[in-house]
């Protein structure tokens, strides 16, 4: 039997239950989850790609009004993950076991409100020899293209895809959306100060025409600890856009 940890996110606020040996979720969960905000009463959001649940865990304790489902490959992670929505009393999210390759979907195309990822980032090269991990990391038979495409034919017109990836992979990303979402908000992540940017969040807007904006950017690390901006995402569940901007 797998052996099970007890982790939790945002400062203890929420607990999750993860496999030992397994693949785990990181801090990209957090803090792409905190560039959702805002939301409706009953407006569903989707988390493709689920893993553990680290974003719709997230986004279950901020938004309890909202209907928040999960598809994930990997029935393991599914079942931890829905463990860990009833262990937090988050009768709102549920996690689905679903191949997003498939041409049919457990949930109607075009009925969510938001749809929020996190992909595998790796293409090639060596894998992890644990299988959990290597299948969350690497893509496997189905490309970014791809799997964007699947996000914007959940959403409905108009709906928002938010997303978190290697910066080196916006060209490919800015080419999917081209044409299909405008309405892009862009946020570089940097590990440290004068390093160059490995990561980007991305907020997009399904058939809008609204032109492309540069947020400022988002610095994990500074002397050794969290920044101010990483502590209040990361340990205080605030939104990317709650943030103390005279503070930054």
């Amino acid at each position: 039997m797998t052996e099970i940890t007890n982790d939790y996110l945002l400062d203890k606020k929420v607990r999750m239950f993860q496999s030992k040996d397994g693949y785990k979720t990181s801090s990209d969960a957090v803090l792409v989850s905190s560039l959702v905000n805002n939301i409706k009463a009953n407006e569903k959001i989707l988390d493709i790609g689920s893993g553990t649940g680290g974003i719709s865990l997230c986004l279950a304790h901020r938004f309890p009004q909202a209907f928040i489902y999960g598809f994930e490959i990997q029935p393991e992670l599914a079942e931890l993950s829905n463990m860990s929505a009833k262990e937090n009393g988050f009768s709102n999210l549920e996690y689905i076991v679903h191949d997003i390759k498939e041409k049919k979907a457990p949930l109607p195309f075009g009925s969510f409100d938001h749809v929020i990822t996190n992909p595998p980032y790796a293409k090639s090269g060596s894998k992890s020899p644990n299988k959990s991990k290597a299948t969350a990391h690497n893509q496997q038979d189905i490309d970014l293209k791809g799997w964007l495409s699947f996000c914007l034919k959940m959403l409905k017109p108009y709906g928002f895809l938010y997303l978190i990836h290697r910066a080196e992979a916006l060209d490919e990303i800015l080419s999917v959306l081209y044409q299909k979402a405008g309405n892009i908000r862009l946020v570089p992540i940097y590990s440290k100060t004068n390093e160059k940017a490995k990561r980007v969040m991305l907020i997009a807007q399904k058939d809008s025409k609204t032109p492309l904006s540069l947020l400022p950017p988002l610095t994990v690390h500074l002397d050794g600890a969290y920044s101010f901006e990483a502590e209040q995402i990361l340990r205080g569940g605030k939104s990317f856009f709650e943030i103390d901007i005279q503070k930054r």
